[in-house]
């Protein structure tokens, strides 16, 4: 076991507590989204508590020894963090590369990338989406958050030295490091746009760096060696007061503060971790009594296994909602199953390789294994060693024999077909003259189910279709029947995103009468958003689409969202695409999400009889 480098210093069982609401709100952030909202605040709680303690250790070592071993301060934390996150990455690897080699696409990448902390760069540069819950989601896609954290842990020891040798007053300190973390947080809320995807200012280091600096900053105004047991009874009641109240608002946080909410990056954010700062100070305080609180036998369990929690939630998930087809049925049996397996998968990680690493001695590993060479052929230990060389080689094989940006044909076609309709999407929005019925009504007659007066009039309807790509992929079909269609679709379209989006159509006079709402492919929403679409939309006619995403585990969510806005709203028509195809999977590409040929021909077949009668 490893010598104590700090004579004296405390562990604050508290922050194990802290770090289990942290954990339990960013898994069930993506178990059970419409029920945890704001589970994602967990890690910029961890951000905090990961800034304070570092920087409050580094005090105390710079105040026992009057300098800080840097060398030292860089193999503790690659101890602490790297032989889980390897262990994850090779048996990750190794899975893809037997059971799901759709996955091996840029695994050399996401796996480097990891390994030199530099993930988050990585996936912004290659237009990875945090909050694209459909489109292609990776089992690495969270090591953006470990990759900041190194960055940090790789200059924070060299800045502190610099600001105790040249600056030394701690309010002056204090003061510099929390004018960083604010304009941090301006720059975050200057490169964010409503309209565009948030993921760039979501993983940048530059714009979400201000959690750990708050935390850090704490570290020099509240040391937690130098915090008094014994304080007077109106300073225990504030700080009592102050903790359970930061409580509070991050359990309301993480249950209803969306991502989606533009508060979250215009300083939203920023003040959850000022919150998260309060809270991990009172805890640190031994004459407040929030950390016998926040320490449970659950909690510390849950607080010491956080980090390998965090570590298999994405693979656990992906792998498994792989595998089941129809995830959407039986959620909450799946929730649990997937909850047992991360926290199986953990316990592991936590008592085969974060506690045996964290004091393994690396200068015997050449003895460690001379010995498990020696070793007969029949020891348990050998066999071990022989099938994690064995995994690890199949991971190897998989990283470098891994394409990049590989499309392959089915995929490459559904590119295709989407860039044609979207082509001829943004051709719908250019003033169209009237057409006369042609030689081919007879085949849009029969390929659609639709009469010879039905077509008629759906050639003289003005209608706007507005949806996702499951509606993008449509446009060609529609213009069959609709001629006049103003169509406004995109890939991996949000039903949160629809209200700004029809205000701009209304302002440039294309939002028709008659109006085509298909959303809900790419994640649900509140019935408050739906309102401010019905808002913007006005006393237009409605026809609204529910989906078909038996993958996903929001696709009843958001159909029976819509099943109480048709019943809310007089001028919405529900049009039950699910109901029409969920027996008939040969309608769907691979993904059982987009209708290929002959589902395309239904769904604008539904959609045009719904419109039409």
């Amino acid at each position: 076991m490893e010598k104590k480098r700090i004579k004296k210093s405390r562990y604050i069982t508290g922050f194990d507590g802290i770090r289990s609401l942290a954990v339990i709100g960013v898994i069930f952030y993506h178990l059970i989204p419409t029920s945890m909202q704001g589970g994602y605040l967990g890690v910029p709680v961890f951000f905090v508590i990961s800034g304070y303690l570092i920087t409050d250790l580094l005090r105390q070592e710079w105040q026992q020894n009057g300098k800080i071993q840097i060398k030292d301060f860089y193999i503790r934390r690659i101890k602490r963090l790297y032989p889980a996150m390897l262990v994850l990455l090779i048996l990750s690897s190794a899975y893809i590369t037997l059971f799901q080699r759709n996955l091996l696409n840029n695994l050399r990448g996401i796996v480097t990338s990891s390994l030199l902390y530099v993930n988050n760069w990585w996936q912004i540069n290659h237009g990875m989406s945090y909050f694209d819950r459909f489109g292609g989601e990776s089992p690495f896609t969270h090591l953006w958050s470990l990759a900041l954290e190194g960055q940090h842990y790789l200059v924070w020891p060299i800045i502190f030295v610099l600001l105790m040798k040249f600056v030394k007053r701690k309010n002056k300190i204090f003061a510099i490091i929390s004018i960083g973390a604010l304009l941090s947080a301006i720059w975050m809320g200057i490169l964010y746009s409503p309209d565009v995807d948030p993921t760039r200012v979501y993983y940048g280091t530059d714009t979400r760096i201000f959690s750990v600096w708050i935390g850090s900053a704490m570290a020099f105004i509240w040391p937690s060696m130098q915090l008094k047991s014994q304080i007077p009874a109106q300073a225990k009641r504030v700080l009592n007061a102050s903790g359970m109240l930061s409580l509070l608002v991050l359990i309301v946080s993480f249950i209803y503060l969306s991502a989606q909410q533009t508060f979250v990056y215009y300083g939203g954010m920023y003040l959850i971790s000022i919150v998260s700062a309060v809270l991990v100070a009172v805890t640190a305080h031994p004459g407040a009594s929030l950390n016998r609180l926040m320490t449970n036998r659950l909690f510390t369990y849950i607080g010491k296994r956080s980090y390998g929690i965090y570590l298999y939630q994405f693979p656990v998930m992906i792998f498994y909602e792989a595998k089941v087809k129809n995830i959407a049925d039986h959620s909450w049996m799946h929730v649990l199953i997937e909850l047992f397996l991360i926290l199986f998968m953990s316990e592991l990680s936590y008592q085969l390789v974060e506690k045996p690493m964290r004091y393994f001695n690396f200068r015997k590993l050449c003895i460690k294994v001379k010995e498990w060479l020696a070793l007969p052929l029949k020891n348990a230990r050998k066999i071990t060693g022989i099938v994690c060389a064995l995994v690890t080689v199949i991971a190897l094989v998989g990283i470098t024999t891994a394409p990049s940006n590989q499309v392959d044909a089915a995929q490459e076609k559904f590119q295709k077909d989407i860039a044609k309709n979207k082509e001829a999407a943004e051709q719908t929005k250019n003033q169209q003259d009237k057409v006369e019925l042609g030689e081919n009504a007879e085949e849009i007659m029969a390929t659609y189910g639709v009469t010879k007066e039905q077509l008629q009039t759906a050639y003289n309807t003005e209608i706007t279709a507005f949806g996702d790509s499951v509606m993008l992929g449509a446009t060609i079909d529609l213009k069959q029947v609709f001629p006049q269609a103003v169509v406004d679709a995109d890939v991996g379209r949000q039903l949160y995103q629809a209200a700004e989006m029809l205000k701009s159509l209304r302002e440039q006079g294309l939002l028709k009468d008659k109006v085509i709402l298909a959303l809900g492919t790419n994640g649900t929403a509140t019935e408050a958003q739906f309102d401010g679409i019905m808002q913007t939309i006005g006393e237009r006619q409605v026809y609204l689409v529910n989906v078909h995403v038996p993958t996903q585990r929001w696709q009843n969510e958001v159909n029976d969202l819509f099943n109480r806005m048709a019943e809310k709203y007089d001028n919405i028509t529900l049009i039950d695409w699910y109901g029409e195809s969920v027996n008939h999977e040969e309608w769907f590409r691979e993904d059982s999400v987009h209708p290929d040929e002959n589902g395309l021909t239904a769904y604008v077949s539904l959609i045009a009889k719904a419109v039409l009668n």
